[in-house]
């Protein structure tokens, strides 16, 4: 993984992108002299994970196959979904029989998209690798022109598949717990409200979206990272 880190390090040229540990140091450093609040937090939150995964068919579908189950039941679908001879790919995926998905125990909704998405890779439709080489609002805009994925989902991706430096899942219900946790709000903030918060921590919100993952994990005894 470190090499193919590095040769999307030097495919991108001076676009920042996160890569390993250091570069999360670094965000945080920045971070903390942007928002000084979230020194206090960093305390609490502890070590703050990098979790990156390869670019790819893989990487997506393992977000969508991670959306709204729990970590385990996450990781058990996602065992039973893997071939024999080694990674999933979009070409494998769609030669598996029409009703796989229930042994797998996916959803329907999320074995459509992910038929969908293998079918768009396969066929040249969309490339998962070159996209996320792409600014993000761009890069954005392709993912969720497919159905079935939205902003939630192309932002993980973005993130802890891509290393995009500058992006924060707003609404993620986790990321809004911990935001009104952190800062004593009455209520969760709405993924406009949050948007609007973390202007401030532009352009580390990877970085600080992992810190408050990280502080929520803390406070709740709960991990709720996206990626594994």
């Amino acid at each position: 993984m470190l090499s193919s880190r590095m040769d999307l390090k030097r495919s991108r040229g001076k676009v920042r992108v996160i890569s390993n540990e250091k570069d999360i140091e670094e965000g945080l450093a920045a971070l903390f002299v942007l928002d000084p609040r979230l020194v206090a937090i960093a305390r609490e939150a502890g070590p703050v994970p990098l979790r990156l995964r390869e670019p790819g068919f893989a990487g997506l579908a393992h977000i969508i196959v991670s959306q709204m189950v729990s970590r385990a039941s996450a990781e058990a679908i996602w065992r039973r979904m893997q071939p024999e001879s080694g990674m999933l790919s979009a070409q494998s995926y769609m030669l598996l029989h029409p009703d796989a998905w229930r042994e797998f125990g996916l959803s329907r909704a999320k074995a459509d998209t992910l038929t969908r998405i293998a079918q768009a890779v396969a066929s040249g439709r969309i490339n998962l690798e070159a996209m996320i080489q792409k600014p993000p609002g761009e890069a954005l805009a392709e993912l969720t022109a497919q159905k079935g994925i939205g902003p939630w989902t192309a932002e993980v991706y973005l993130m802890f598949c891509g290393g995009h430096v500058d992006v924060f899942p707003t609404g993620d219900v986790a990321l809004q717990a911990a935001v009104a946790a952190a800062f004593g709000l009455a209520e969760r903030p709405q993924a406009k409200v949050l948007a609007g918060l973390a202007e401030i921590w532009s352009p580390w919100r990877s970085v600080a979206a992992r810190l408050f993952w990280a502080y929520y994990a803390a406070k709740m005894r709960r991990d709720v990272l996206p990626v594994v």
